[in-house]
This record gives C-alpha cells, sequence and structure tokens, in this order.
C-alpha cells in the first residue's frame, strides 16, 4: 500500500513530463523510479557534428533543465568518441566521421551554448570516449558479441538500405553498441533522445539488462519541423533558428512561420503552461489576429536566450520595418559569384538564405512570392546576369540585398 501511494505522488510530476513528449518506455517504470525518492540520472547525448545549437535542440534541452528543476542528476553526454563513427540514424547513406579537431572545435562550442538553458552547478557534461577508449580492441568486440546482425537489420533505416541495395559500413553497426554502453558506463536511470533515436536507446536499455543494471527508461521526444514546416530543423537545410542568433535575426525568422506550426512551437518550445496556450488558441479561434499571438511566442524565445527586455524591442523594430511596409536599411549583403554568366534565380534564393532548397525557391517564384526591387518575379528559370544588384524579397519578411559578379 505505502509503495501504491509513493507512485500516487507522483503522477502529477509525471503527467508534467510527460509535456511534449512521444513516447516514454515504460511509463509505469519511470512512476516506480520516481517513487524512489532519490535523484534519478538523466542521460542525452550529442554527438558534435555542428558548431552551434538550433532550437530543435532545444526541445529536449528543456526537458533536461525541467528534470534538473525536480532534483534530479542530468548528464550532458559529448559523443566524441561516437561522433568519430557518425550517427547513422535516419541516413540513407554512410554519414563520414569526423576529426578529432571537428570533435574538439565542436564540443567547445556546444558546452558553451548548452548553459544558456542548463544550470551549470546541476549539469554534468562527459565525454564518452573516457571509457570507450578504455574498452580497446579486445573491448570492443566483446561487446560486439552481444548483439546480432539480425537485430541491427530490424532498424527502419539500415533495413531500407539492404533492401535497396545501399552500402552499411561496418562501424555502423558499432554506433547503437557504443551509445548503448555509454548507458552502462553511466548507470542511467533515464536516456532522452528524438524520434529518430528510439532503436539506439533501446539498446542501451538491452545492455544494461546484460551487464546486471536495472533497463533505463526511454524517453523520445518529437523532432522540431524547421521554419519551412516540413523537414525538421537542420542546419544543412538552412532552416534553422540558431540559439545565439541576434535578437533581430531570430525574432524575424520565428515570425516567419506558418500560423498552424506557431502551435507546435507553443508545445515543443514555450515555457507557458498548456491551460495559457489553450487560453491563445481560443482566442485565435474567436477572431484575435494570430500575429499578435505569434509575437507573444518570439518574444518569449528572444528573452530566453539574451536579456529580458530584448523580445520587445525585436518586436518593435520588427514592426517598424516590415509591418509598416519599409525595407531595413542595415541588410547584409550577399555577394553571389556568377564566373560572368549569371546565375539562376532559384540558386539565387537559395544561396541568399531566403529558401532551404532551390525546387522551394522555383516554387516560391511560380506562387508570385517573389520580388526584386519591388518587382515580382515572374519566370522561375529567369537568369540574373552579372552585374545585378537589388534587394530579393520572398514574402513579407526574408530580405536580402544581393549583387552578382
Amino acid at each position: 500500500m505505502a509503495a501504491s501511494n509513493d507512485k500516487n505522488k507522483f503522477k502529477d510530476v509525471l503527467a508534467e513530463l510527460k509535456r511534449g513528449v512521444e513516447e516514454i518506455l515504460l511509463e509505469e517504470e519511470l512512476l516506480e523510479r520516481l517513487a524512489l525518492n532519490r535523484p534519478l540520472r538523466i542521460k542525452v547525448g550529442f554527438d558534435p557534428t555542428a558548431p552551434d545549437l538550433h532550437l530543435g535542440h532545444t526541445v529536449i534541452i528543456n526537458k533536461m533543465r525541467q528534470f534538473q528543476e525536480l532534483g534530479h542528476e542530468v548528464v550532458f553526454l559529448i559523443g566524441d568518441f561516437t561522433g568519430m563513427i557518425g550517427d547513422p540514424s535516419g541516413k540513407n547513406v554512410t554519414r563520414p566521421p569526423l576529426t578529432a579537431e571537428e570533435i574538439e572545435s565542436n564540443a567547445t562550442t556546444y558546452k558553451a551554448q548548452v548553459f544558456r538553458i542548463l544550470d551549470p552547478d546541476k549539469t554534468q557534461v562527459e565525454f564518452n570516449s573516457r571509457w570507450s577508449n578504455e574498452l580497446g580492441a579486445e573491448g570492443i568486440l566483446r561487446l560486439a558479441a552481444r548483439h546480432t546482425v539480425a537485430r541491427m537489420l530490424e532498424r527502419d533505416d539500415f533495413s531500407k538500405r539492404y533492401k535497396n541495395g545501399q552500402p552499411i559500413a561496418i562501424h555502423e553497426f558499432l554506433y547503437p553498441l557504443m551509445q548503448g554502453y555509454d548507458s552502462v558506463a553511466l548507470e542511467t536511470d533515464v536516456e532522452m533522445g528524438g524520434t529518430d533515436q528510439r532503436f539506439n536507446l533501446l539498446v542501451g536499455r538491452e545492455l544494461q539488462k546484460q551487464y546486471g543494471q536495472p533497463s533505463q527508461i526511454v524517453i523520445t521526444l518529437p523532432l522540431l519541423e524547421g521554419l519551412d514546416g516540413v523537414q525538421k530543423m537542420s542546419k544543412s537545410l538552412g532552416n534553422t533558428v540558431g540559439i545565439t542568433d541576434a535578437p533581430d535575426d531570430m525574432f524575424g525568422k520565428l515570425m516567419s512561420i506558418s500560423d498552424d506550426l506557431m502551435w507546435r512551437y507553443f508545445e515543443l518550445l514555450s515555457f507557458k503552461s498548456l491551460t495559457d496556450i489553450e487560453k491563445l488558441q481560443k482566442a485565435v479561434a474567436s477572431g484575435s489576429n494570430p500575429r499578435d499571438v505569434k509575437f507573444e511566442l518570439a518574444r518569449e524565445i528572444v528573452d530566453r536566450f539574451h536579456s529580458a527586455g530584448d523580445g520587445k524591442k525585436a518586436q518593435q523594430r520588427f514592426v517598424e520595418r516590415f509591418s509598416q511596409g519599409g525595407i531595413p536599411e542595415d541588410l547584409d549583403e550577399k555577394t553571389l559569384l556568377s564566373g560572368g554568366e549569371g546565375i539562376g534565380i532559384a540558386r539565387v534564393i537559395k544561396e541568399a538564405g531566403l529558401s532551404s532548397s532551390t525546387s522551394e525557391a522555383m516554387r516560391l517564384v511560380k506562387q508570385g512570392a517573389v520580388r526584386l526591387d519591388g518587382e515580382r518575379l515572374k519566370d522561375a528559370k529567369a537568369v540574373l546576369p552579372s552585374g545585378t544588384k537589388g534587394v530579393l524579397q520572398v514574402g513579407k519578411r526574408r530580405i536580402a540585398k544581393i549583387i552578382v559578379e
């Protein structure tokens, strides 16, 4: 009876932890672990594949902060060893391993940026090379013997590549095993990751069982869509909001998302209560301008990563520049090299950072959403000759000053 009462006390805590979560494996186990009344060890791994964190990363970092505020231990694990393998999750080609220099540089940036969200006094920063290097060749071989090729091929991306005759390098099979071994080395209670990490997280759960440890609870979180509202936020796709973006850039990017996507960002990024978000949704459904609600989201995010009040200032400048029809005077110039032969308008739009791809750029031109010096462009295959200068505008808010050389 006492154990049952202890678990009941934590049901409200569990309900709050479930906000924005895709799946918990297993929910009952997490409730039991919370009822132990001891700090749980929460692990999240980051491969330092890019030097900067963006809002997509913060979905899971916010959840780490939530665990911290509940008194639990958070391990920010930098995968300097696994980064040299390359995470194959969601990839249809072999991912090139990073060099030691790239990993060290990116890891330094990660550590500096993550403490914009996490409490540094309550965060344990680890590098998985600390125990992975000690395994040596013999240890890695013994670890590999704990899993089968058949189990590896149950993974969706591996399975698809195998069926399509696309190569899978042997070292890629090691990635889930090494990530799983991280959980053994750290004796993790809970591991969190994106939905694309589900297989890897479950490998950790299985390995802990084989090593005689209690199996970790697995929590997966959704992948945040980028500014295009279609593909996940990714620097390589050019659809990100970086947490180090200047206040005006951050505010403007957030104002460019669709009204539908705005609610997804509120759910996964905002610290507002679900009750408050529901009130905003009802207000918009009753006729309130969704732009004003988006202002609230953009102000909150800018204030979080800069200083209190920066969001309001960025909004004022945004209204002056865009909502009143003005063109910013301080636009950065984008110089595009054409070799004297000119550049196709779709490529210009993409390279100016106004679209995530040339195909999207062509679609925007066909929709009549692109202007050059105020004149609407109609031909998606048009070529801008060398010497072209002007202000390129996509929609109301995406603007760049271009020079074709």
